[in-house]
């Protein structure tokens, strides 16, 4: 009966540092996966700017043609020109509410 305990207790003892060895690589996966989660996520800020940058310069070079009278962009300009004149008016209405 000792010996059935003492192999009982070897095998438990086996199982502990197996788990154990687990556990460590666990642990270290999960810290190079959160360390590349960092990284990949700095990268995808980085390249969502970089894409509202290039978004920006996109509208304003179509902007830019339409003033130039490139008739490919004549509806974007008046589009522009409309927004533009609706600003104007709201901030002409918030004037005399305002008693300016």
């Amino acid at each position: 009966m000792l010996q059935e305990l003492e192999n009982n207790f070897s095998e438990l003892e086996k199982k502990i540092t197996s788990l154990h060895k687990s556990y460590q690589n666990l642990s270290e996966k999960y810290s190079e996966l959160n360390t590349e989660h960092s990284e990949l996520k700095m990268k995808y800020d980085a390249e969502r700017k970089k894409n509202q940058v290039l978004a920006e310069e996109q509208k304003n070079i179509k902007l830019y043609s339409a003033i130039s009278g490139n008739p490919e962009h004549n509806r974007l300009m008046k589009n522009h020109i409309n927004r533009l004149v609706k600003e104007v008016d709201f901030c002409i209405a918030q004037l005399q509410n305002s008693g300016l």
